[in-house]
């Protein structure tokens, strides 16, 4: 091939295509036509260069400019700490925002749910046995339940309830749509929640109960609601999507609270540190507390204040329309 000949005829269009690519102003309708027609024709000038001469300075330069007009009509990728300031700052406060309300049913229902199983165990001895014998519940509220905190390593015993408790808000957000799997998470952690209490109660250790629980428990088990909330959120937009079509309203709302199971990933990790290292310090339960209403604090102010104030500007937890796909076509 003479790279010459064919650099002289296709002179004037890979210059025009270059100047297309070039450009900073908005191309109009016909411009952006002639962009891809020119686009492909270049396209496969550089095929036929790069198979029957190889690499040549020719090629590269045409390859250069392909890649800026392709820029031109594909977008240039977002800078990604621009995408990830964007959604700790707006789509994942905004989504959480959306879940307060459901958010505090689901607490209500799981504190209801461990008040009246714990009563019901205290109240019936014969229930309270079905649990285990006498010596296995004794040994249960007396060492078992605050040696669970402190029979491992810190860091360790921190990443182990770490990735349990993101693993079952994960699964809460991904099998919300069943109907079905958030009430029996609900349902099972109320229930194994009442019934350590009631144990608890039964031999005197009320107080080792809730100071063992409360330092990393405020945030552990709000986290575990909000992603109870989600999945149910996501299950009630199929079943009720109003002006939405079923279609559209579980793919918006799937989309912005999947963004809420990475978010909680950090707050569960928050959760699992104070787990591990300060539920089972020796130091005064004033502080250790004081740390886990402090963390609860940190993100209910997330969710609430920055949130409300992400959801006033338009933040849904949503992508963008040019992300998720426009919807219908317009002209213009």
């Amino acid at each position: 091939m003479d790279l010459d000949a064919i650099a002289s005829a296709r002179h004037d269009e890979w210059q025009r295509l270059d100047a297309l690519g070039r450009s900073k102003r908005r191309l109009t309708g016909a411009e952006a036509d002639e962009l891809i027609e020119r686009y492909q024709a270049a396209a496969s000038d550089l095929s036929l260069i790069q198979t029957t001469a190889g690499s040549t300075p020719l090629g590269d330069r045409l390859s250069i400019s392909l890649a800026r007009a392709r820029l031109r009509f594909t977008g240039a990728p977002e800078n990604p700490m621009v995408l990830l300031t964007r959604f700790a700052v707006q789509s994942l406060p905004a989504a959480l925002y959306r879940l307060r309300w459901l958010t505090l049913a689901v607490a209500a229902a799981t504190v209801l749910i461990s008040g009246l199983v714990a009563w019901w165990l205290s109240a019936d001895p014969r229930a309270l046995a079905s649990l285990g014998s006498e010596a296995d519940l004794r040994q249960l509220a007396d060492e078992g339940f605050v040696a669970y905190y402190s029979e491992h390593p810190a860091a360790s015993f921190a990443g182990s309830v770490w990735t349990n408790n993101a693993w079952i808000a994960a699964q809460c957000i991904a099998f919300g749509i069943t109907g079905v799997w958030v009430p029996y998470v609900i349902m099972q952690n109320a229930v194994g929640l009442g019934s350590t209490a009631a144990v608890m109660f039964a031999h005197d250790q009320a107080d080792a109960f809730f100071l063992y629980i409360a330092p990393h428990g405020l945030l552990e088990l709000t986290c575990v609601f909000v992603a109870a909330a989600a999945g149910l959120r996501i299950f009630w937009a199929w079943i009720a999507p109003g002006p939405r079509s079923r279609g559209q309203a579980l793919a918006e709302d799937a989309r912005a609270l999947f963004g809420v199971a990475i978010g909680l990933v950090f707050f569960l990790f928050v959760s699992g540190i104070i787990e591990g290292f300060v539920t089972p310090a020796p130091w005064p339960w004033a502080v250790k507390i004081g740390i886990g209403a402090l963390a609860l604090a940190g993100f209910l102010a997330y969710m609430l204040v920055l949130g409300r104030r992400a959801a006033s500007e338009g933040a849904t937890g949503d992508l963008d329309e040019a992300d998720a796909g426009a919807r219908r076509i317009v002209a213009g």
